[in-house]
């Protein structure tokens, strides 16, 4: 079972299946690639990376390929690691990067009253 089917959690976040290619990179010059599996307008989760260790990573920066030219960048930390998943929340984002977020969050839920409630909850 993947996390996004678990009925008994509780989340503030509607999670959007999305595939696409990322990059993770770390303060100390590190980068791992990887396939992201949802996303939300407070985190990510993507497939972990083989060559991920368990060792402290702080100051790491995500990027999300949409198109040639749009794509997603954020600051998080990581949330939690399971044995084929790695989960981030998100602690920054940029204007541009909010925008294409916003955007695919909204087509995918369908519902504008949930958006702003999401919206509100970032705060």
């Amino acid at each position: 079972m993947m996390p996004t089917d678990r009925k008994d959690e509780r989340r503030h976040f509607s999670r959007i299946p999305f595939d696409a290619r990322t990059t993770l990179r770390g303060a100390d010059g590190r980068e791992w690639g990887g396939a992201l599996l949802d996303i939300s307008l407070n985190g990510a989760l993507l497939e972990r990376p083989q060559d991920w260790d368990d060792g402290t990573h702080t100051d790491l920066v995500l990027e999300i390929l949409l198109t040639e030219t749009a794509r997603i960048r954020m600051e998080v930390a990581v949330a939690h690691v399971e044995a084929h998943y790695l989960g981030l929340r998100c602690t920054h984002i940029d204007l541009d990067s909010i925008a294409h977020l916003r955007r695919l969050v909204e087509l995918n839920l369908g519902d504008p009253e949930l958006l702003n409630r999401e919206l509100s909850a970032l705060g």
